[in-house]
Order: structure tokens, then C-alpha cells, then sequence
């Protein structure tokens, strides 16, 4: 159906409503626009104003700036960087302390090296320090002696090392050792060399072993003490006072008189003593240990003379050694061939007659030499040797004295083991026993 033309329709109405509307709000709006747009004229007036002002002040023309080149680049391009060159005086300081420090490293050297021995062979030497003696003394005395290499380097070693309090007195040093250990010496009271010194007889040592012991100690020599142990005068001499030294000592094929009267133990002399005074100090104790045994000694039974039973006990100490139990048993057999005039057969005493070395243990250079002609070989020799083959101890002595009763007629170590000693009744027995533990022979 079509409108009617003429009059409008409710549509039309409100559109031009609207557009009203429209206008009137876009005429408030310009209402409040113009207080700001009178204000913005205003102010393009005033500024108008200001610039025309402006313009009638002459301001002087800028002198045009003559322009100079920029050379920078051109340096940087035709003149390279120069290097940094050390000064000279560096150079200097540099060498200087390479040779400082060359200088301070051949110092160091030569002071360590200076404390080492002056030679790796054992030198003993006796040096002494006098009551007064500066450390720079000594060491002056010890280079002059050849005992350190530099004393100046031996002062410096001292006094850092604090071994500044020398004791006065006599040293046993050696050139084989360094310089702190003879200061480590000369700074100890103990090591002093007393006058009093010590030496020691072992059970089983020779007369001569005896002697060579003294004399290490002492300002007597070897010679001297054997010389005066067979000097039958000054032995009669005191004879009175030693009632174990008889008659029998004197004999002819003797080797050493006071062989076997020399009673093993540690004794304390002085060390400028003469050969009598060390010797009467050892009589001295073997006059001890005699007392505790003089009866059974004039009365034993076994018909032995004083001198027999140290000759016998010097014949136990040297095959049995130490062990009481084994000379004890050791003793009854060479009793038993005694008693029946049976020959000792005792290999220890050819090694005594023909002076072979008993320290290097070589027993069979004594077993080999069972024909070696001598009144001190058992083999060739029925009874006893003419004297002691060593110096027994007590022990020993005790063992002839108290031997056990056996039957025993024969012995043997099993020098191939542990070397126990096997005791036999027989001579097939004892051949049983040799096969038996000598295989290693």
C-alpha cells in the first residue's frame, strides 16, 4: 500500500525531530567555543605584536667562520702509530734483578752445600772445645780440623739455627757427618768424652777381643794389656790376692795366662788408666763370682783342678753359647769322656788352636781341620786344652759344677735349622742324628 503523498508519516517526523536535536546541540556547543577562540585570537595579536617589535632591532652579521681543513684524517693515514718503547732505565732495573736474584740462588747454594760432610768415608776425630771458645772459634777450629767445609758458612748455620750453646769439653766427631749434626754434638752435655769411660767383655770373647775393647776406649793399647797378661812376674805378684790364679796358668803351652780369668760384664775405668788398674778391676769381679764357688771348686768331685773347671767351662761357653740348659747337658758329656779318658773331640777348640776368627762364624774351618797339630786340638788330644779357650760366665762356670748325670756321650746342632742341639748315648745314634739334620751338608 503506497503513503499518502502530502502528508508525512510518523517516520518522517521523528527524523526531522531528530536532525532539530541535532542542531541545537551543535549551536550550544559553538556557544562555549567562542570566550576560546576570542582568547586564542588575542593571544596570535599580542605575538604578532612582539614580532614586528623584533624586526626593527639590527642585529651585527655573523662574521663568516673561515673554515680550516680537518687534518685528522690525513695524520691518522699518513702517520702511523708509534710504538711504546720501554724506557731504558727499565732495562737496567730488569738486569739488575735477574743478577740479584742469579747472585742470591749461587748464595743459597753454596751455603746448603756448605753444610753437607766433607766426605761420605767415617773419619773419627777427637776435637775439643776450650772453656771460652767463641761459636766463631769452634768453627774456625773445625774447618782447621777437616771436619766442615766453610766456618763462615758453619757461624751462619749457628746462630739461625739457635746451636749456640757449646759445651767445653772433648768430642768423638767424624768427617762423615753434616754440620748440624757434629753442633747437634758439640751442644750436648752427654756427649762429652768423660773421664771416666766403659768397655764391655761378652761371654765367650777372646783375651785378644778382651784387649781390643779396652783399648778403643782408653789411651792404652791392644799390645800392652796382652803383654802384660802374660807377664808371669806381675801375675805372681798378685797371685795372693787372687787365689783362683795357680800354678797351672804358668804352663808352658799356655797361649795367653790370664785367658779365661777375664770374667765377662761391663766395667767402668778411667780413660788414662794404666794396663794394671783396668786389669785388677776385671780380677776384681772374677774374684767375686770365684768366692760364691771356691768350696765346690777345691772339692769337687770330678777330681777337676780350679784351673780344669775354667778351662772346661771356657770349652761349654764356646759350643753351647748362652743357653743354660744346653752347657748344662753339653757339660755331662764332656764329663762322661772325661771319666773314661775318651777324647773331647770338640771342634771349638782346633778353632782356638789354629786362631781362626771366631766372629765370622765359620764353623766348618774349625770341623775340616781336626788334624791341625796343637796341644789345644781335642781331636788329637785326649783331656783338656792347656788353658781356657775364652772367657766363660757364670753360668758356664755353674754348669761344670752342676751337671746333670747322663749317659750322654755325643752331640750335634742342627746348624742347617733352627740349631737345637741333639744329645745321643751311642755312636749309631749320633750318626742317626747327623743324617738326619746336616742335610744341608
Amino acid at each position: 500500500m503506497r503513503p499518502e503523498t502530502g502528508k508525512k508519516g510518523p517516520s518522517v517526523a521523528r527524523a526531522a525531530e531528530g536532525i532539530r536535536k541535532i542542531e541545537e546541540r551543535e549551536d550550544a556547543r559553538l556557544e562555549a567555543y567562542d570566550p576560546i577562540d576570542e582568547a586564542i585570537e588575542t593571544f596570535s595579536n599580542e605575538l604578532k605584536a612582539v614580532e614586528d617589535e623584533s624586526q626593527k632591532i639590527h642585529y651585527p652579521e655573523p662574521k663568516e667562520k673561515k673554515m680550516e681543513p680537518d687534518m685528522t684524517q690525513e695524520i691518522e693515514v699518513i702517520r702511523p702509530k708509534r710504538k711504546r718503547r720501554v724506557p731504558v732505565f727499565l732495562w737496567i732495573v730488569l738486569v739488575l734483578i735477574l743478577l740479584l736474584a742469579a747472585v742470591l740462588g749461587a748464595a743459597v747454594w753454596y751455603y746448603f752445600d756448605c753444610q753437607k760432610a766433607v766426605q761420605t768415608k767415617e773419619e773419627a776425630v777427637v776435637f775439643t772445645v776450650n772453656p771460652g771458645d767463641t761459636v766463631q772459634t769452634v768453627t774456625e777450629n773445625l774447618e782447621e780440623a777437616g771436619l766442615i767445609k766453610n766456618a763462615k758458612m758453619a757461624y751462619y748455620f749457628v746462630r739461625l739455627n739457635h746451636f749456640s750453646d757449646i759445651v767445653a769439653g772433648s768430642f768423638n766427631l767424624d768427617k762423615s757427618w753434616d754440620v748440624k749434626r757434629i753442633f747437634a754434638y758439640l751442644n750436648d752435655q752427654n756427649a762429652v768424652i768423660q773421664d771416666d769411660v766403659r768397655f764391655t767383655i761378652i761371654e765367650g770373647d777372646w783375651a785378644k777381643h778382651v784387649a781390643n775393647s779396652i783399648a778403643a776406649v782408653t789411651e792404652l793399647s791392644a799390645d800392652e794389656l796382652i803383654s802384660l797378661w802374660n807377664n808371669e812376674e806381675w801375675i805372681r805378684s798378685i797371685m795372693p790376692d787372687y787365689p783362683f790364679l795357680t800354678e797351672e796358668i804358668f804352663n808352658d803351652n799356655v797361649r795367653i795366662y790370664l785367658e779365661g780369668y777375664l770374667t765377662p760384664d761391663t766395667y767402668e775405668v778411667k780413660k788414662d788408666c794404666t794396663a794394671e788398674e783396668a786389669t785388677l778391676k776385671i780380677l776384681d769381679e772374677t774374684l767375686n763370682i770365684f768366692n760364691q764357688y771356691a768350696d765346690e771348686m777345691r772339692n769337687f768331685d770330678e777330681g777337676l783342678s780350679i784351673h780344669e773347671i775354667y778351662t772346661l767351662a771356657s770349652i761349654i761357653q764356646y759350643e753351647a753359647g748362652t743357653h743354660k740348659e744346653t752347657q748344662e747337658l753339653v757339660s755331662s758329656v764332656f764329663l762322661n769322656r772325661l771319666a773314661w779318658d775318651y777324647p773331647l773331640q770338640s771342634s771349638v777348640t782346633v778353632c782356638y788352636a789354629i786362631d781362626y776368627d771366631r766372629n765370622t762364624d765359620n764353623w766348618q774351618a774349625c770341623e775340616v781341620n781336626v788334624d791341625f797339630v796343637s796341644p789345644y786340638n781335642t781331636y788329637r788330644n785326649v783331656g783338656l786344652t792347656p788353658g781356657p779357650i775364652e772367657n766363660p760366665g757364670i753360668n758356664a762356670i755353674d754348669s761344670v759344677l752342676h751337671a746333670p748325670e747322663t749317659n750322654y756321650f755325643f752331640f750335634m746342632a742342627d746348624v742347617c735349622g733352627d740349631g737345637t742341639v741333639y744329645f745321643a748315648e751311642t755312636e749309631d745314634e749320633h750318626y742317626a742324628n747327623v743324617a738326619k739334620y746336616l742335610t744341608c751338608y
